[in-house]
């Protein structure tokens, strides 16, 4: 047995153990694509009860909504934020109707555990209604809009926690690798001498900025445009509501929003999603290219670079005993490639948006929180299963310095450019080491070449701090 439940289409029979109600029905049976449910985006569900939570409370304070609905709905919302529920919202994460599935789905879900609380059964929507009271004030099109950069604004949180960490692993590793020589490469040629530390130093430089750059653009996120209603002109809100709620979230949230200067155009502007998308597209393609530098350089173990060891974490072969592959950077960039697809999506997505309103921001939403929460756990997969247990190959690392011909670079203010070339022609023709030419010409003496060729005047060292 269920519960009769009404909308403009007719009559369905609900479980009386949902809390969700007739219109999460229609969406569920809409909108079979990906199996994937809004729940699955934790952060958008603690978002839109956040969301719900303020518009209640700025509600009560116009005298638009009863106190003791207010109360209900506060604590329906507060239970759903604490992690109770979530298994309500059962839309699929791709959807048609700009997002009212998940609106109402919301809605649905908090009139039913507020009418539980108040003591009356799920569905008896005259005390509490979803549209009339949950929804007051509001429209899908400032609720989802408002409720998704707020949920971005929490996962990006612990996106920042992550890549602070891998860059802290290979800070470490920087420091210990600080004066172990090595030869620099361009084009994958031999260019001239670097220390390992400087390489993985690099590594560290390259995500702290990535890091700022997602901390710059999520600033972009805290304007919204709660109270802006339908388009953007705020019809059915009271004077007063759209500054009350956006106070009231921001002290739930503990984000500090503010509203748009034009809610019309905040409406239909989806440009801080955009940019949100290039700035994870930036972060991806550099963290791709560091563990496309960490195979390079672990390849082999014979037959390859061999200047550092990867932890080996799996057997690498079904076929090739004693074989370990660098599973690890070939997992974070598949994250990174799935990243930068993801940006195309979005962008033709945001692109798409017509007139007063984007209607595909469920997508645009799925893209990004996802691409977070991918990244978010390939930072802690690459710092913990990887960086943080790699190696250096010091003798391969010293012998291959001396061996190339990319020595002779450093010879070319004390020598000029043309013998510095007729010693570099020697050794490449010969396989003998540059310093070996030098002393057999008796060019340099024994103890100048050792200061020349030292790491500190090689690599320009400088001091660690």
């Amino acid at each position: 047995m269920g519960r009769q439940e009404k909308d403009l289409l007719g009559f369905r029979e609900i479980p009386n153990e949902a809390y969700w109600g007739i219109q999460t029905l229609r969406a569920v049976e809409n909108f079979p694509i990906t199996g994937i449910t809004i729940s699955t985006h934790t952060n958008l569900i603690k978002a839109i009860a956040a969301v719900k939570m303020a518009c209640a409370q700025a509600n009560a304070e116009l005298n638009q909504l009863d106190p003791t609905k207010k109360d209900a709905i506060v604590t329906a919302c507060q239970h759903i934020m604490d992690g109770h529920h979530h298994n309500q919202f059962i839309v699929d994460v791709i959807q048609g109707g700009a997002g009212t599935s998940t609106n109402m789905n919301a809605n649905e879900v908090i009139a039913n555990i507020a009418l539980e609380t108040l003591g009356h059964p799920k569905g008896t929507y005259d005390l509490i209604n979803p549209n009339d009271h949950v929804n007051l004030s509001q429209s899908t099109n400032d609720v989802y809009p408002t409720a998704l950069k707020i949920a971005l604004l929490y996962s990006i949180e612990d996106l920042k926690v992550a890549m602070n960490h891998v860059q802290q692993s290979f800070a470490h590793k920087a420091r210990e690798f600080y004066s172990v020589l090595k030869m620099g490469r361009t084009q994958l040629q031999d260019a001239v001498p670097m220390t390992l530390g400087q390489e993985f130093g690099a590594f560290a430089i390259m995500i702290g900025e990535d890091r700022d750059r997602i901390e710059e653009v999520a600033q972009l996120l805290t304007e919204i445009n709660l109270g802006a209603t339908a388009i953007g002109t705020g019809i059915n809100a009271p004077l007063g509501y759209t500054e009350l709620a956006a106070q009231h979230l921001a002290t739930i949230t503990g984000f500090n929003v503010t509203t748009a200067a034009d809610l019309v155009e905040a409406t239909q502007d989806v440009g801080s999603l955009v940019q949100m998308s290039g700035t994870l597209k930036r972060v991806a393609v550099k963290l791709s290219k560091i563990c496309n530098d960490l195979r390079l350089l672990s390849s082999g173990p014979r037959a390859g670079f061999s200047e550092i060891n990867l932890p080996p974490v799996q057997a690498g072969s079904s076929i090739m005993p004693g074989k370990v592959n660098p599973v690890i950077p070939e997992v974070v960039s598949q994250v990174a490639y799935e990243v930068i697809g993801n940006d195309v999506a979005i962008s033709i997505a945001a692109e798409a948006g017509q007139l007063q309103l984007n209607a595909f921001e469920p997508v645009i939403f799925h893209k990004l929180d996802s691409g977070i929460g991918h990244l978010t756990a390939a930072c802690h997969t690459l710092a913990d299963r990887c960086v943080n247990g790699i190696t250096a190959n010091e003798t391969r690392l010293r012998e291959m310095v001396e061996h190339s011909i990319g020595l002779a670079t450093a010879l070319n203010p004390l020598l000029g450019y043309s013998v510095a070339t007729s010693i570099a022609s020697e050794a490449l023709a010969t396989g003998r080491g540059v310093a070996e030419i030098v002393l057999e010409r008796e060019l340099m003496t024994a103890e100048e070449l050792a200061v020349v060729l030292s790491p500190e005047k090689l690599a320009n060292l400088r001091p660690l701090l």
